[in-house]
């Protein structure tokens, strides 16, 4: 029986209609930017599978590293115990995130992350003795995760319809001058405004001005509230900075990371905070603790792994050869804008098509997938907006190659 076969008995996917889905890819083995199929297809990674990937499949020095640190501790509870990898990995971080951040707490992923975040602004101004400041402030088309709160800081969408009765209500703002109005009406009650800072992800590739970013960082100075960073995509040179708030010059009261942060090898995420956040917790009065984990919190593995592509960005110039990328994205999305909007930022090109039905349910997203991957690039279009987000390791002539596919579907 094929892979595919024993998938389809048993296995449910994410963001997937089981009904009505394609057979899903038999993937045996993957180097480089290229996924190899049980049935001996090769197929280029165009999405650096969901964000994750940065280096390329099976680097070597990231198998040595994760092999490594298997031989020497797998895992052990982070409440109460420490390990050598989660020190090294939050020193390593504290050195190179923007300057200010100085404390991390570990989770497991992009969303719990963010989740995290939310709970520290609340709990922050809780502690100190603040709290009626409980109301987030969040951008249209944001989206920030799956989990609860995330889903209630995130825009209102298919993803979070069927969960509406258990979703907080949220201030959502166009721009900073909407923002700032309702930073003013709100008063004291705003525990944070919480952004994508240069780019929203899955809100539809879109990008926004560094001025953006600095006149948000402005706003909650002037009206006394913390700022929160989502770089769970952002994060590791997706922008072409290694954060993005680096565009901007600033530095968030919170930052979340995940994705990139172990090159795609491992679940692991991070929220890194001032440290005037931290010290809001520390008390003798228990109550006070931020009483939140998970049973992986920062598991050696992982952060082993995490650890080792910091490496290569310190001896490989990563983030010289984004920026080459970048500059071949958009030479070859330029052609594109016969069809629709294009935006490239950093190591991601997008292009939002002009149709009747634009978001996310457009059904010319899979129909467009589909033809991609019949000439063997990997892409997952957001609806209507076609991106390409290959890992970093990618060269120019498999660039190349790839944009011409995109170009020979969409032209």
């Amino acid at each position: 029986m094929s892979l595919v076969d024993r998938d389809r008995a048993i296995l449910w996917h994410p963001y997937t209609q089981m009904l009505t889905a394609p057979a899903p890819l038999p993937i045996v083995r993957a180097e480089g930017a290229w996924l190899y199929t049980e049935d001996g297809r090769r197929i280029l990674d165009g999405i650096s599978s969901w964000w994750v990937n940065i280096h390329g499949h099976s680097h070597p020095k990231l198998n040595a590293a994760l092999a490594a640190q298997a031989g020497e501790l797998e895992h052990v509870v982070f409440a109460g115990c420490t390990h050598r990898p989660a020190v090294e990995l939050a020193e390593r971080l504290i050195e190179i995130l923007p300057r200010g951040l100085a404390c991390v707490f570990y989770s497991d992923n992009g969303s719990t992350a963010v989740e995290v975040a939310l709970k520290l602004a609340v709990q922050y101004w809780s502690n100190l003795g603040q709290p009626n400041r409980r109301t987030f402030i969040t951008l249209h088309n944001a989206y920030h995760g799956d989990t609860v709160g995330a889903m209630s800081a995130s825009e209102e969408s298919v993803f979070t319809r069927a969960f509406s009765t258990m979703l907080f209500p949220v201030e959502r703002a166009r721009g900073l001058d909407d923002m700032e109005q309702r930073l003013r009406a709100a008063g004291d009650s705003i525990a944070a405004v919480l952004i994508e800072p240069m780019l929203q992800a899955a809100g539809g590739m879109i990008v926004w001005p560094a001025e953006f970013v600095a006149g948000v960082r402005l706003l909650c100075d002037k009206y006394n509230t913390l700022m929160i960073a989502d770089e769970v995509l952002t994060g590791f040179g997706r922008t072409g900075k290694m954060f993005a708030c680096e565009h901007a010059g600033v530095t968030p009261d919170i930052i979340c990371l995940s994705k990139a942060l172990t090159a795609g090898y491992l679940p692991l995420g991070v929220t890194a905070t001032t440290k005037g956040v931290y010290d809001a917790f520390l008390s003798d009065d228990r109550s006070k603790t931020f009483f939140h984990g998970h049973s992986y919190t920062a598991n050696p593995l992982a952060c082993a792994v995490a650890i080792a592509s910091l490496d290569l960005f310190r001896d490989e110039a990563v983030l010289a050869r984004v920026s080459r990328l970048e500059q071949q994205l958009r030479a070859g999305f330029e052609p594109l804008r016969a069809v629709g909007k294009v935006r490239v930022i950093g190591g991601i090109g997008a292009v939002e098509l002009i149709t009747d039905k634009p978001g996310y349910l457009d059904g010319i997203g899979p129909r467009l997938a589909a033809a991609f991957l019949e000439r063997g690039l990997l892409l997952r279009p957001l609806g209507n907006v076609v991106y390409f987000m290959p890992p970093y390791c990618i060269t120019e002539s498999e660039t190349t190659w790839a944009l011409e596919q995109i170009a020979g579907v969409l032209l």
